[in-house]
């Protein structure tokens, strides 16, 4: 009986077929707007949590200047002390504790002329934080390495002669391997110098920043209680900050924005529902008659009402499978011209996304069947027969 029920539904779609349409249209519309801006919030989240992760578990020291500049080293007005950073050293042991400097110089190569950020460190602290992709890191006193984008930039190569601001010059030993962005350096965009040739040409006051290389997650909070206890018992003297704190409010705020972004999706399959609840009255108005006669012969209220949900399902589904179709191609479309890679489509979080709009687009037009189904199951017989 469902069978003879579920084709009388279909006949009926089928003998509105352009009206039908547009309800399949309103669906597609909103399933694509839900799928799609999923797939992009999802990737943004993917995108940024990976370059950041690749630095690993870190923790950032700096200055406490009351604005909490906790991103890639920026410089401050008060620096970290050689006696602060020996302290660090016995609070973070056995954890390598890199303490550095951060500035930024006009340098010369060729004919290229242009402003780069420095860091100046310590060469056996290199290991931590940079690998080479050619040539060496830093052995001595002397030598310069060029992060890949600052050598894309000047077309730096191993070798190349680098002029800095006060006229000094030095040769790069190596290019570093790309890294992406990070909470505790940006070496893509930088040179990096040996700490004592640093010191030697600028004579410092102090560290601009220590990081902390935190071999085991667990110690991270028990070496921040450390530093709290060590410096900041009457007054913050240092702020430190966990890599894996800052990612984990990142990827809080991009799931956030996916989740309005998704929302805002939302309101086309509101509107696709609203479209399907006026087809579906139409039909109970047009089929008025049909009804009647179906109950007269003894047709049950559940069958009526399960003939008018068989063809909201039907909207729901044909629309909702050609939404999702769409949205993984828009959703290419999308992640190439915003992210230029499409790696992060195929992930399980980023497929789920087309698999949540089709599940709202099919429980959309359901509930908008629901009222013209019970309406259409409690006519009265009689007087639909008499209903022209």
């Amino acid at each position: 009986m469902s069978r003879t029920f579920f084709d009388i539904a279909r006949r009926n779609l089928q003998r509105n077929l352009f009206r039908s349409l547009l309800a399949v249209v309103g669906i597609v519309i909103g399933v694509l707007a839900i799928s799609s801006l999923g797939i992009l919030g999802n990737s943004l989240t993917l995108s940024v949590t990976e370059q950041l992760s690749t630095v690993g578990d870190s923790l950032t020291v700096i200055p406490h200047t009351g604005t909490g500049a906790q991103f890639g080293g920026g410089m401050t007005q008060e620096k970290i002390t050689e006696r602060q950073v020996q302290d660090l050293r016995r609070i973070a042991a056995p954890d390598p504790v890199i303490p550095l400097y951060s500035t930024a110089d006009r340098i010369d190569v060729g004919s290229q002329r242009g402003v780069v950020s420095i860091y100046a460190l310590d060469p056996d602290d290199l290991q931590y934080l940079v690998e080479a992709d050619q040539g060496i890191l830093l052995r001595g006193n002397s030598g310069v390495l060029a992060g890949s984008q600052v050598a894309d930039q000047f077309d730096l190569k191993v070798g190349s002669q680098v002029w800095f601001g006060d006229g000094s010059t030095e040769r790069v030993v190596g290019i570093l391997k790309e890294r992406g962005l990070g909470f505790d350096i940006q070496p893509d965009l930088a040179l990096i110098v040996p700490i004592r040739w640093y010191e030697d040409r600028e004579d410092p006051e102090g560290y601009d920043q220590v990081i902390i290389k935190v071999g085991n997650l667990e110690r991270v909070e028990a070496i921040q209680d450390g530093i709290d206890e060590r410096f900041n018992r009457r007054e913050t003297v240092l702020d430190s900050y966990s890599s894996t704190e800052i990612l984990s409010s990142i990827e809080t705020v991009f799931a956030q924005i996916s989740t309005f972004t998704t929302a805002i999706g939302g309101i086309s399959l509101v509107v696709a529902g609203i479209s399907i609840l006026n087809v579906m009255m139409m039909s109970v108005t047009e089929r008025t008659r049909e009804i009647g006669i179906l109950r007269s012969i003894g047709t049950l209220r559940s069958e009526i009402r399960q003939m008018f949900i068989y063809e909201a399902l039907m909207l729901g589904l044909i629309g909702s499978v050609l939404g999702g179709l769409l949205s993984f191609g828009a959703g290419y479309l999308i992640s190439l011209l915003v992210l230029q890679t499409t790696q992060y489509l195929f992930h399980p979080s980023s497929l789920s996304s087309i698999a949540l709009g089709m599940g709202f687009g099919i429980v959309t037009a359901l509930l908008s069947g629901l009222y013209p189904a019970w309406k259409a199951s409690n006519l009265n017989p009689i007087e639909a027969l008499r209903h022209e």
